[in-house]
């Protein structure tokens, strides 16, 4: 009861941010609910003056629901289709994944840029956009500025991929027969899902393919969503040893553990099984869209809890950042399915 008497406003008001953010998404996929989200609520958190009945709801949307987010993502992943389309895609989700890591750890250290931005930016360029950092930033305990600077920065990419990527594709010959290397590309090589949704879309509209590169692009994309798993218990583990290092509060991996990667993989399995035995993945279609909903409203609680000001003064490393992990995934992705003949 207590939970509810000091949350439920804050809960409430960005239930009621989420509730267009998600129309005005499906309106415009190529922006999508979460941006349209954390930019209404950092328009909104300068109109708000008095935010101290909103502050307890409002962060709890951003941490617990947030994490509750994620787990429910767990029941859009059946692994076997995923380990069965995959195995095409497998070597350049790797590829990219590291060149992404790679890039953000050297940036950290020669241009000084906050490790934990640039630990979002690294993880959300390279997996996933919004669910990958949703996923790692409670590990890391990132704050809200820092999780709404990482969504900005890979909102921007994402926009300008899912805008060229048809024309790079047209300009360097992909086929336009089959949906398969422009369906393999964006999967590897645009951060968010529904951003290459958007990108698929238009190359299977311009070649009149019906939905042959949307499906192939979504089920990489899957694939390489299952990263999460291994990045976060890597970041938790760190995490553990490096507070064990400073002594700031009792090392222990069950500190840093994300136990909700335990329930997003639990999920995952589950729908996994469920499917094999005959039932219908229609069943999990509402835990998809509550999964993505509760997205929306972590986002929007991020950005009311974010100071824009500040934000803005601190956006140019980060932003160089996201172009140079943006431009080597896509570099890589490239020069992989060459090499693998897929184009």
């Amino acid at each position: 009861m207590k939970l509810i008497s000091n949350n439920w406003q804050g809960i409430l008001f960005c239930l009621a941010l989420a509730i267009p953010s998600y129309f005005l998404g499906n309106q415009f996929p190529i922006i999508g609910g979460p941006v349209i989200a954390i930019v209404s609520g950092m328009i909104l958190a300068i109109f708000i003056k008095n935010k101290n009945s909103l502050h307890d709801g409002v962060k709890y949307t951003s941490k617990k629901i947030l994490q509750y987010a994620v787990i429910l993502l767990g029941f859009g992943m059946n692994l076997e289709v995923v380990v069965q389309t995959g195995k095409q895609s497998l070597p350049i989700i790797i590829c990219t994944i590291s060149t992404s890591l790679v890039i953000a750890y050297v940036l950290h250290r020669t241009m000084k840029i906050p490790k934990k931005i640039s630990t979002l930016i690294g993880v959300g360029s390279s997996i996933c956009g919004g669910s990958a950092i949703a996923a790692t930033a409670p590990v890391i305990d990132a704050d809200e500025e820092e999780i709404a600077q990482a969504i900005s920065v890979i909102f921007l990419f994402n926009i300008i991929a899912a805008l060229i990527f048809p024309m790079l594709g047209n300009a360097i010959g992909f086929s336009t027969s089959s949906g398969d290397a422009f369906g393999v590309f964006a999967g590897t090589a645009v951060n968010d899902t529904s951003s290459v949704s958007a990108s698929a879309s238009t190359w299977d509209s311009m070649h009149n393919l019906g939905s042959q590169t949307l499906d192939k692009a979504i089920t990489v994309k899957l694939t390489r969503t299952l990263a999460i798993i291994p990045i976060t218990l890597f970041l938790a583990f760190r995490r553990s040893k490096n507070t064990e290092a400073t002594n700031e509060k009792k090392a222990s991996i069950k500190n840093a553990f994300p136990f909700f990667i335990l329930l997003f993989i639990f999920a995952s399995f589950l729908t996994t099984i469920a499917t094999s035995a005959g039932i219908s993945e229609d069943v999990f279609v509402p835990m998809k869209f509550l999964s993505k909903f509760f997205i929306i409203m972590a986002m929007g609680a991020i950005g009311f809890n974010t100071d824009v000001v500040k934000l803005i003064k601190s956006g140019i490393r980060p932003i160089l950042l996201g172009m140079s992990c943006w431009i080597g995934i896509t570099i890589v992705s490239l020069v992989m399915q060459y090499m693998m003949n897929i184009w």
